[in-house]
């Protein structure tokens, strides 16, 4: 299948591993050229340059956080006119609702809610006036099934879910799609963290709560990287364009419900 992506121009967040890079080396593999960001310059330089051996494409690694107006502008001055964005953060730890003051619960809104929000708004136009836009937002499986230990997850996520829902059928008369991808449990240093704040709580090692995870999950697995990001390039594709505001969750099939 021809995603006819050839020559586009993308920007993803959270590109130096995980799955912001899966997504940026699958996009790279369909001829889009690529600005990845991140926060720590070595590990996204070295992604950068992973990806462009392994697609010959143009990608530029933009040092910044994304999540602040400075970050944004210096992204924006290396892609000004982005064809696709694939919003992507880091979530914030997990913990007791509890604990969590003013700044923790700011802190997450910004960085799971509003960095995307303000993204969207200061790229949508031009895709609109291009005719042609792709929009897709990383966030989570707990956006359907919330999890008790990331609240703040959960409550930042569901916000951003919530505002897509009502842009995304203003836009698509344009050529503009906005999508959500909810990934659930997948090979990354996310996945550790979590399993390894789980096995601490429950007085186990890491080893045996990884076991016990994938033997809750009907694929028997983890998810590779690599299956998210070609979910996401063909979001992003010519193909994709029928298709908005929607929640794809991707998830082995742990989610239980039939909506």
């Amino acid at each position: 299948m021809e995603f006819g992506m050839e020559g586009r121009r993308a920007i993803i967040g959270g590109a130096s591993a995980g799955l912001g890079k899966a997504c940026a080396m699958a996009l790279a593999g369909e001829g889009v050229d690529v600005t990845i960001v991140a926060r720590t310059r070595d590990k996204l330089e070295e992604a950068a340059s992973e990806i462009a051996a392994a697609t010959g494409v143009k990608v530029t690694a933009v040092a910044v956080d994304i999540n602040t107006d400075e970050g944004r502008r210096a992204v924006l001055a290396a892609c000004p006119e982005p064809d696709i964005v694939v919003n992507n953060s880091g979530g914030p730890p997990p913990g007791d609702f509890r604990d969590w003051d003013r700044d923790a619960w700011i802190a997450a809104l910004n960085g799971n809610m509003l960095g995307a929000i303000f993204m969207i708004r200061d790229t949508i136009d031009g895709m609109i006036a291009r005719r042609f836009g792709r929009i897709v937002n990383i966030t989570s499986s707990a956006v359907k099934a919330p999890i008790p230990i990331l609240g703040l997850s959960n409550g930042a996520r569901s916000g951003l879910t919530g505002f897509v829902a009502g842009l995304a059928r203003e836009t698509i008369i344009h050529n503009v799609t906005i999508n959500n991808l909810l990934p659930g449990d997948f090979e990354t240093d996310r996945q550790k963290s979590y399993t390894e704040s789980l096995a601490k709580m429950q007085n186990t090692n890491y080893e045996e709560m990884r076991k016990i995870r994938m033997a809750g999950n009907p694929a028997g697995r983890f998810g590779r990287p690599e299956e998210f990001g070609a979910c996401c390039a063909f979001l992003c594709s010519v193909h994709g364009g029928f298709i908005t505001g929607q929640n794809l969750l991707i998830d082995g099939g742990k989610y239980p419900g039939t909506f």
